[in-house]
């Protein structure tokens, strides 16, 4: 077992929030650049406002209780994000997907607002109290949810890995199932 603190997201990470310029998908100019919402991408434009590593966090949508994608995801590089997703920046990568793995493993609906449109507002997203490990323990926490993460998201690793860690185990059955023990001959 580990030590950890609870911190409240506002104690470990900056929001960016009030940089968010949403843009109606009429007034969208096509480009190269991600228009983030609340579940990902949801369009290309030719210009951005966030530049660097971010977490994403759903600020609304059915998703927030579905899930039937992850409600925080990490985002780098150039991009635009509207008003429906938080956009959370953390001083290291750890930090940034420890939080990202928690938020996606509980349950948030004590924290979500709404009837027939779900909500986590910025208050609330405050409230969540997340368990941080010291910077070492999160560092390995993460680099195992990484592998793991990679192998079962990324078909060029995990495809591959699934397809020997069964050949082994068809070998091994195999062997076991056709090793005969020679009786002896009873006359």
């Amino acid at each position: 077992m580990f030590g950890y603190v609870k911190v409240s997201l506002e104690d470990i990470s900056e929001n960016c929030d009030n940089q968010r310029k949403p843009v109606t998908s009429g007034n969208r100019e096509s480009g190269e650049y991600p228009y983030y919402g609340a579940s990902g991408i949801v369009d290309y434009v030719n210009d951005y406002i966030f530049d660097g590593d971010y977490l994403l966090v759903s600020e609304d949508g059915a998703n927030l209780l579905a899930r039937n994608t992850p409600i925080a995801f990490s985002i780098s590089g150039k991009n635009w994000v509207n008003n429906h997703a938080h956009i959370l920046k953390f001083k290291t990568y750890e930090t940034r997907k420890f939080v990202e793995y928690y938020l996606n493993s509980i349950d948030l609906t004590t924290f979500i607002s709404g009837g027939a449109q779900p909500k986590l507002n910025q208050k609330n997203l405050n409230k969540i109290p997340i368990p941080i490990p010291s910077q070492e323990k999160q560092k390995d926490i993460v680099a195992i949810l990484d592998r793991f993460d990679t192998l079962c998201n990324d078909l060029t690793t995990g495809l591959p890995a699934e397809i020997e860690a069964r050949q082994k185990q068809y070998e091994y059955y195999r062997d076991k199932l056709l090793a005969f023990k020679e009786l002896d001959n009873c006359e």
